[in-house]
């Protein structure tokens, strides 16, 4: 069942759609309409006589269908909606009245168009529906008129004829419209608006409306009929009527571009072999109607207590509704609407917002008016429900909405009297009081006032929900948050420094003399300063402790930060104040939280600076660590010169290789060694072990580790140069103590060598030496590592026996991780050791024939450098010689190509490894005399020096004549 409508405006509008104002009647004595159909998109449909549509519209149902008439059986057959309905049609109508400038065209309507329930609207192309006045019209009439009303309102009654013309087919998707409402509907459709133009022409302004099975098919005309049919359809009844195949000329004129040409008749010899084909023609279907009737109402109690009940629904869905309220109120309130139930169900029908549509359809299908009575009111008190809740929810929102907004008003009102009264200045004003507070016992630069100045003129022109306004407040507040002008007072005592220094760390006399120097210049100046140093050596040995240590000595503010793998110059130098989240670099942040011009800043691990596609931090460090420059230190927040030139930095790194030539020329180099074993002693007893002590609460009675075992622990678990690793062993063996007195309830406990495993487990190095005797072929060399010094064993052997009287020349393989420049120095040193060996015994031809393999142990660390060359050729020329070398004997230095012996680094790290092997010769390079005299006596102890300036003094020493 659908509903059928009459079109009462239409526009073409510049996008090529049609809009047309369908407005239902509202049936009378007359009956109802009922559309006789088969197509894509039927919907409870009786059918009778047969179904004229538009060739093409139908597609297979068992194959493909070309036809334009479905003959029906004359028994009805009762087709499910499937894709659309056409619903029931009244006699109702009202006409719409348009403004005499716009293009619509007014046609009354004598038959219904079923829609959905639309109030009057502007739509995209200019098109809009309103209700006029209501009068009784004839079908072929065509007036214009103003549009004055919304869509929606109800019609005035007109003569419904008993039967239709052919009627185009509209489908949509949901919001049935019931009789006596209207619905403004667009159609795209180029075929369809070819056909509904030329009806109203013809004065046949009829259509018919079905509702879409699919809510998802957005298609205005039938394009399946059998995909849509229910389980009530019949697909067999579909069969093709051929004389109904060419529709009516006067209903469709075609468009003349798309007229086929009439091809020259063919003979009928010609005519017998063809199959003759439809030709194609538009996909618009087209319907006939019947009337039909609603079944006669009988007037009994059930249906009076159905209808009062609707209206009290109604009544209350509107109060909560405001939507019609008052002109549906009144049309209740007259009493008519009681004694119509027909009307009554589509009334409350058309009401419904909440329902699936397929629910107002049944509804709108059901004759018998008691069934559609109690169907109606199932659907209001679903909708009631719904009104309810969303009442609910509105008041919630709305007392919510009042209460935040009282607030707001109260407090407005608080701040206006504040204001009035002198209590509370407004927001911007407070601000300005606020940062002229700030520095006015500050001495800033006259740059930098102009800067704050104009700032806060600008921030009181700005409004205070801007986002510049944000921007403007933050920057004045960084500005007026540094210290300008303001030093901490220095600490000039040298005894006083001396004795701060001291308290807290052991050895490390190069950096304490030269703390004690800047002190001294400090004080003849009778001013502070900035100085740049560097701490270097390897970790663990209190670099970046002791800069904490001299910011107390000196009584300056400490501040840290670590550039190890920094990537980003903003870091430094601050980012752009047009950035979000902008913010100052690591330098300003360090003036605002010291709030002194002249902290200790102290950069850590600038040897693993990193660099990336945000730039070079390294390069922006050469601002900051110039003296000549960092008193116009420039951040890029900021945007004003800050400065930076009485800041005392400390750098702190573990090797000098990475750090970049410009970089390291700005800074005083300090070298930190490791501390030989004599240093950790009395580092762990005067410091660690009290440490130890605190942090586990053990008194100094409790627990007591004596010499022997703390040298033990030295020696065989911790032998690295600094003294982190022995600080964890001392932190353990306090721990394992602390453990057993509360198990075991003992108060003393003595650490000796004989339990020191008990609490630090299995000693880690057993033995210092690989040989305790050296072979011919093996020498010990002196190597340094981040870690410290160390011995390195060089090992030669012969691969093979020499032949007699072969010609072939010797060569050598090398092992051991070796490193490129290692590689070179090992081609080197065996090449002088076969020229030496030429000059010294000629006849000995050991290394032109051999077949020979070095090696240097512990293959799984790398090695590299040119300092084992001496090593390398006394091995040589021991295998050569067949003689070992002197035992207990180490050496270290570059040789030349012509044998002279070149200084190497790390004299101290390699000079205590060489003690800590029980080394007591070691032979040096005569350029690095000076490095060994700065050594501490407790390391010279007990060591032989020899320092050579070519290799022939090595070989004397090395292979002395008496042995």
């Amino acid at each position: 069942m659908a509903t059928f409508g009459r079109i009462s405006s239409t526009c073409v509008t510049k996008q090529a759609k049609l809009r047309l104002c369908m407005t239902i009647s509202r049936h009378l004595s007359a009956g109802v309409h009922r559309a006789v159909i088969l197509q894509p998109v039927v919907s409870s449909c009786l059918c009778k006589n047969s179904i004229h549509t538009k060739p093409d519209c139908i597609n297979e149902v068992k194959g493909q269908l070309h036809h334009t008439c479905l003959p029906l059986p004359n028994s009805q057959v009762a087709i499910n909606r499937n894709y659309a309905s056409l619903y029931s049609l009244g006699n109702r109508f009202n006409r719409s009245a348009l403004t005499g400038n716009e293009p619509f065209s007014t046609f009354n309507i004598s038959k219904r168009f079923c829609s959905s329930n639309s109030s009057s609207s502007d739509g995209d192309d200019g098109v809009s529906s309103s209700g006029g006045e209501q009068e009784d019209v004839s079908a072929e009439t065509a007036t214009e008129e103003k549009t004055t009303s919304a869509t929606n309102s109800l019609l005035a009654p007109i003569t419904v004829p008993d039967y239709f013309p052919n009627l185009p087919v509209l489908t949509i998707n949901r919001n049935i419209v019931f009789p006596g409402f209207r619905k403004l509907i667009t159609v795209t459709d180029k075929d369809l608006i070819s056909l509904l133009v030329r009806k109203m022409e013809l004065r046949q302004p009829y259509a018919g409306v079905f509702l879409k099975k699919d809510e998802s098919n957005n298609a205005e005309v039938v394009e399946s009929l059998t995909s849509e049919l229910d389980e009530n359809g019949n697909p067999e009844l579909i069969t093709p009527d051929p004389e109904l195949i060419t529709p009516d000329p006067e209903l469709i004129t075609p468009d003349p571009e798309l007229i086929t040409p009439t091809p020259p008749p063919l003979s009928n010899d010609i005519l017998e072999g063809l199959v003759v084909t439809p030709p194609e023609m538009p996909k618009v279907l087209m319907v006939e109607t019947e009337n039909i009737k609603d079944l006669p109402l009988t007037s009994d109690t059930k249906i009076k207590a159905l209808t009062a009940e609707i209206v009290k629904t109604i009544q209350e869905i509107l109060m909560m509704n405001h939507l019609y309220r008052d002109q549906l109120l009144s049309i209740l309130d007259k009493g008519s609407v009681a004694g119509d139930p027909v009307f009554m169900c589509d009334l409350a029908a058309q009401l419904l917002n909440s329902v699936e549509a397929k629910d107002q359809q049944k509804v709108l299908e059901e004759t018998d008016i008691s069934k559609r009575l109690y169907l109606t009111y199932e659907l209001l008190k679903i909708e009631y429900d719904v009104c309810k809740l969303q009442r609910k929810i509105v008041k919630e929102v709305e007392e919510k909405v009042q209460k935040q907004h009282r607030e707001y008003i109260l407090r407005e009102q608080l701040k206006v009297i504040k204001r009035d009264l002198g209590i509370e200045k407004d927001d911007k004003d407070a601000l300005e009081d606020k940062f002229k507070e700030r520095i006015k016992d500050l001495v800033v630069p006259k740059h930098v006032m102009e800067v704050i100045d104009e700032e806060t003129n600008k921030l009181s022109f700005l409004d205070q929900h801007s986002s510049e306004f944000n921007v403007t407040r933050n920057y004045l507040d960084w500005l007026t948050n540094l210290p300008w002008g303001k030093y901490s007072e220095e600490n000039l005592e040298i005894e006083q420094a001396k004795r701060g220094v001291e308290e807290d760390h052991y050895g490390m006399e190069d950096v304490k003399n030269r703390i004690l120097e800047f002190i001294a210049v400090s004080q003849l100046k009778k001013s502070t300063q900035g100085k740049i140093l560097c701490f270097y050596g390897p970790p663990g040995v209190g670099k970046t402790s002791i800069a904490r240590s001299i910011a107390k000595a000196l009584n300056r503010e400490y501040y840290r930060f670590s550039v190890g793998g920094m990537t980003d110059v903003a870091e430094i130098k601050g980012h752009r104040r047009t950035y979000v989240g902008a913010m100052p670099g690591k330098m300003i942040q360090c003036l605002k939280k010291t709030k002194t011009e002249n902290p200790l800043v102290l950069i850590d691990e600038v040897d693993k600076i990193g660099k990336g596609y945000q730039g070079d931090p390294a390069s922006a460090l050469l601002e900051l660590l110039d003296p000549e420059q960092n008193a116009n230190f420039l951040d890029h927040y900021l945007d004003v010169t800050v400065d930076c030139s009485k800041v005392l930095f400390i750098c702190t790194a573990n090797v000098t290789d990475t750090i970049p030539e410009p970089l390291k020329d700005r800074m005083e180099m300090i070298d930190v060694s490791g501390y030989v074993a004599e240093e950790k002693l009395a580092i762990a007893q005067k410091y660690l072990v009290p440490q130890a002590q605190e942090h586990t609460g053990i008194t100094k009675e409790g627990v007591s580790i004596s010499d022997d075992a703390m040298n033990t622990l030295i020696k065989h678990y911790c032998r690295e140069s600094g003294v982190r690793n022995l600080q964890k062993q001392v932190e353990k063996i306090y721990r394992k103590a602390a453990l057993k007195m509360v198990k075991e309830n003992t108060e003393n406990i003595e650490i000796s060598t004989d339990n020191l495993s008990d609490y630090v487990g299995k000693p880690l190095f057993t033995s210092d030496r690989m040989y305790d005797i050296t072979p011919p072929g093996v020498v010990t060399g002196l190597a340094w590592t981040a870690m410290g010094g160390a011995t390195l064993y060089i090992e030669t052997v012969l691969k093979r026996a020499l032949e007699i009287g072969s010609d072939k020349d010797g060569a050598m393989e090398v092992t051991g991780n070796l490193g490129k420049v290692m590689q070179e120095s090992i081609q080197l040193a065996y090449t002088y050791a076969k020229s030496y060996m030429t000059q010294t015994e000629p006849d000995n031809n050991f290394l032109q024939k051999a077949q020979l393999h070095l090696h240097v142990p512990e293959g799984a660390t790398p090695k590299d450098g040119p300092s084992a060359g001496c090593t390398i050729v006394t091995a040589l020329l021991s295998l050569t010689l067949g003689r070992p070398c002197r035992q207990n004997l180490a050496m270290t230095g570059e040789v030349s190509l012509t044998g002279k012996v070149l200084p190497v680094g790390g004299i101290k790290e390699k000079t205590i490894a060489a003690k800590r092997s029980g080394i007591t010769c070691i032979i040096l390079p005569e350029e690095n005399r000076k490095d060994y005299s700065d050594l501490p006596d407790f390391i010279k102890d007990g060591v032989e020096i020899h320092f050579v300036e070519n290799y022939q003094q090595v070989y004397d020493i090395a292979f002395p004549v008496d042995s």
